[in-house]
């Protein structure tokens, strides 16, 4: 049964008259078409007992239709009303429709109104989120395939990014020399914003790579992925440059023996909440508990987040198939931030990581 299938099986045993499917992540998942709409209106409407159909601009109709999707698409026009025209083809469909399943954690207050002026006799209380959560938490093995040759992206992203540091040169220009050389071999997007933070900067966590400029004897923390065919990959490094201080180089120690540990320990029958907890037991050992300001880790696959989450209170069994990251880390404010990280899927008896840099600490810049 193909995942658009069970999902139509779904929208029948809980008795909607359709499900809305608008998240451009689920809809490549069901479908194999992704494209970010950004303003405009993509949706994917499945019924309980007839085929589904793709609402999409206009400029995006023949794309769909090259992916190999084989039932009905929909575009509409900018100055067109695409929720009028999405109920008239519903009810072509289903006459009266009364209950309507949707991504309650995707959807906007503006657009649930939006649909509830068209459909005004229906209720929305369906939510199909932990549905396709659930789905999307046990990956293939073409699934998996991809996700390691993502990884294998990033370890060349590493290699490249490690080699451009030297004092003086700013975080952005290390950013631009790795990413111009993945996409002189063809990798043309980064799977989020990627990261590059010099020294006391990288103490915030999700600070933004900007013109900091390297200077000697600090660390360097890297997070970057790639994506390959709708597959992403996730991972984190930190470096030196010069000679960083014995405190900073009792923070990378840590760091890497609860990251070395927690993956170790990753195999199904843990919890969620167990793993995290064996990582975040040895750093606060160590005297930086209040550092470890995140949970250890989360899911990923087509979305560099995804369900579930590595934290405490989750005690969701790990399975095989599962993927997720596992990145500890410690941030000392004006001292150093280090984080490092591996995704990894869940194999039989242990887990598997996608990325292979080492994570030994490495000085650059010689």
């Amino acid at each position: 049964m193909s995942k658009l299938q069970q999902v139509q099986e779904w929208t029948e045993k809980q008795h909607a008259d359709f499900t809305y499917i608008s998240d451009p992540h689920t809809i490549q998942y069901l479908t194999g078409f992704y494209s970010d709409p950004i303003e405009r209106v993509l949706a994917l409407v499945v019924f309980p007992d007839q085929d589904p159909f793709m609402f999409a601009p206009a400029l995006e109709v023949e794309a769909i239709k090259d992916t190999g999707f084989s039932f009905p698409v929909y575009g509409y026009l900018d100055h067109e009303n695409p929720w009028q025209m999405i109920a008239d083809d519903v009810k072509k469909r289903v006459n009266h429709p009364t209950e309507i399943a949707l991504e309650k954690n995707q959807l906007s207050v503006d657009r649930l109104e939006r649909l509830q002026q068209v459909f005004t006799d229906a209720q929305f209380s369906l939510d199909i989120t932990p549905f396709i959560n659930q789905l999307r938490v046990i990956k293939t093995p073409d699934e998996i395939e991809k996700l390691a040759i993502a990884g294998k992206w990033a370890d060349f992203a590493f290699q490249k990014g490690f080699a451009a540091v030297k004092a003086g040169r700013t975080e952005q220009q290390v950013v631009a020399e790795l990413q111009y050389a993945l996409m002189k071999e063809g990798i043309m997007q980064m799977s989020f914003d990627t990261l590059v933070q010099a020294g006391a900067h990288a103490a915030e966590p999700h600070g933004a790579t900007n013109a900091t400029k390297f200077e000697n004897n600090e660390l360097i923390l890297f997070d970057l992925g790639t994506i390959w065919d709708g597959y992403i990959s996730d991972a984190s490094r930190t470096v030196a440059l010069g000679k960083p201080t014995e405190k900073q180089l009792d923070i990378y120690q840590v760091c890497l023996e609860a990251q070395l540990t927690a993956q170790a320990a990753a195999k199904p029958g843990i919890t969620a909440a167990e793993l995290d907890k064996v990582a975040r037991d040895i750093i606060s050992k160590a005297g930086y508990g209040e550092y470890f300001i995140h949970r250890l880790g989360h899911g990923m696959g087509m979305s560099e987040h995804e369900f579930p989450s590595i934290m405490a209170g989750n005690d969701m069994l790990l399975q095989p198939g599962m993927c997720f990251s596992i990145e500890p880390g410690i941030y000392i404010p004006g001292v150093a931030g280090v984080r490092i990280e591996d995704c990894v899927h869940i194999t039989d008896n242990g887990c598997e990581p996608f990325t292979h840099t080492s994570k030994q600490l490495t000085y650059v810049g010689e």
